[in-house]
């Protein structure tokens, strides 16, 4: 576990030491889970966004993509159902006078066994070496058995407390597996509490005639109020989906983890609008093909799991999530909801406007079901960055920084040095960067030994490092060295291009789907 703080505590030095995240207004000492994203964050979480809309939109003949605006007539949130059941449930520890959400406390100790059992799988692979099973060692090892069927119970009972909203039982079961407040180690606790995330704001000249609004905590309703306009203008024919990028907001009076869980953040979601009857092969459907987008970056097969809701949505009929190894443990990372039919149908009702699709086959209309896939693209900044910060210990005992960022995902895709501020080196390295700029994000640097210049660039996550030196005057050759195994290559000026493309393109890292 300590471990585990000391990487969470790297991750977010580096990040700001490298021009990644800042805390929000820090001047003035900054507001509480409010991040601004640096002249590097900005890139990469670009480079994030467009890497999921070239996946979702532009290789999917039937998914189109809008853009809705964050205020929405304030009925939305009735129909949505977010004014009345967009809750977390909070406890208070009564000495320390903080607060919690109740589920994440339950789910922090269940991550406390979840370690537990990496612990005992670690010891066994040790033990056994290359003979090691692990899926069998996790089925029979009685102690391994015994911590996922305390896991698992703890997460049923947690999850039918609070579907049938017996908040009692859930501090009964704070109370049982004797939690405590994680600052003071105090067990104190009031009784647990209902409290809504929307953020309210106003509209009108006058504080008299103003509307009352709400900051969107999600950006799915916003497809929904526009389906039959899309479809319509569109011509779509189920099934079809809808995807959008954009902020949202929520008053998370718990937020923490870094960029984990902020007050405003940014989702990547596309609803599926299907047949009813066909909903849960779609589901499926759309689990694997998640899976894969994920995979294509590869980080890693093992720090990916799915892991199923014991308690629904009420917009939902089935609800899986995929999980990242985050350094605080496995946590959500993108959801995949069959959200049935609720949500156009509910929208019917509160506007009086059909939401209907006309069928020409079955030469009927009906109101199509959803599956959704939602992504919390500041989420997916910080599985990318925390998993590609790295610290190697080099074959001569010396020690170097990385961040191993996919290098389709990176900022900068190339930095230009020349060997010395002199002897016509510049000019010619400015004349590469001049080149490649229209094609890539690249860089130009010429302070400090070429050596330092190497180490700043694998700190910042620059996939090549190309370097001018006084032999390029007479060959037009230039040294590329690959930040991931340090190799270094004599290359063609004209080559580089086609090298830096064949290595960082979208499409070569989305043909591993």
């Amino acid at each position: 576990m300590a471990k585990q703080e000391d990487q969470f505590k790297r991750v977010v030095s580096h990040a700001k030491e490298y021009g990644y995240i800042f805390q929000s207004s820090e001047i003035y000492d900054g507001l509480s889970a409010v991040y601004d994203y640096a002249q590097n964050g900005v890139e990469l979480k670009k480079n994030i966004r467009d890497y999921w809309w070239k996946a979702m939109v532009q290789m999917n003949d039937n998914i189109v993509g809008i853009d809705a605006a964050i205020l929405m007539h304030p009925t939305t949130w009735k129909a949505s159902g977010h004014v009345d059941a967009f809750n977390d449930p909070l406890i208070d520890n009564k000495d320390s006078k903080k607060r919690y959400r109740a589920d994440v406390l339950i789910e922090d100790y269940c991550a406390k066994i979840e370690n537990k059992i990496e612990k005992e799988v670690t010891k066994a692979a040790k033990r056994f070496g290359d003979a090691f099973n692990k899926e069998e060692f996790i089925t029979t090892n009685p102690r391994v058995v015994g911590y996922y069927e305390k896991i698992n119970t703890i997460l049923s009972r947690m999850g039918k407390s609070l579907e049938n909203e017996d908040l009692a039982d859930v501090k009964a079961l704070i109370e049982e597996l004797g939690i405590a407040d994680p600052l003071t180690g105090s067990k104190n606790w009031t009784d647990v509490k209902q409290f809504n995330l929307m953020f309210g704001t106003k509209l009108g000249a006058s504080a008299e005639n103003a509307m009352d609004l709400y900051l969107r905590p999600e950006t799915a309703q916003g497809i929904f109020v526009n389906f039959l306009n899309v479809q319509k203008t569109g011509r779509m024919k189920i099934p079809f989906g809808i995807a959008q990028t954009g902020k949202a907001f929520r008053n998370e009076i718990v937020a923490r983890q870094f960029i984990f869980r902020m007050r405003e953040f940014e989702q990547m979601e596309m609803q599926f609008f299907v047949k009813p009857g066909s909903q849960k092969k779609w589901y499926e459907q759309w689990k694997k093909n998640r899976m894969k987008w994920h995979l294509s970056l590869g980080m890693g097969a093992g720090n990916y799991r799915f892991h199923d809701h014991e308690k629904l949505a009420h917009y939902a009929d089935a609800a899986s999530d995929i999980e990242f190894k985050f350094p605080f443990g496995f946590k959500e990372l993108e959801g995949i909801h069959s959200r049935t039919d609720f949500d156009l149908k509910a929208h019917e009702t509160f506007s009086g406007k059909k939401l209907q699709y006309f069928d020409h086959e079955e030469n009927k209309n009906y109101v199509p079901y959803v599956v959704e896939t939602s992504i919390g693209l500041d989420r997916m900044f910080l599985a990318v960055f925390s998993h590609s910060l790295k610290e190697e210990t080099l074959e001569n005992g010396s020690t170097r920084t990385v961040l191993k960022l996919p290098s389709v995902l990176a900022p900068t895709k190339a930095a230009i040095l020349p060997l010395v501020k002199k002897d016509g080196l510049p000019e010619v390295a400015k004349k590469i960067v001049a080149d490649l700029k229209w094609d890539f994000n690249v860089a130009y640097d010429e302070k400090d030994a070429v050596g330092r210049r190497y180490r700043r660039q694998d700190a910042n996550g620059t996939p090549f490092c190309i370097t001018v030196d006084h032999d390029t005057l007479n060959d037009q050759k230039v040294t590329i060295r690959h930040r991931d195994t340090m190799e270094q290559q004599r290359v063609a000026i004209t080559d580089l291009k086609d090298i830096i493309t064949k290595e960082v393109s979208m499409k070569s890292w989305l043909q591993k789907m």
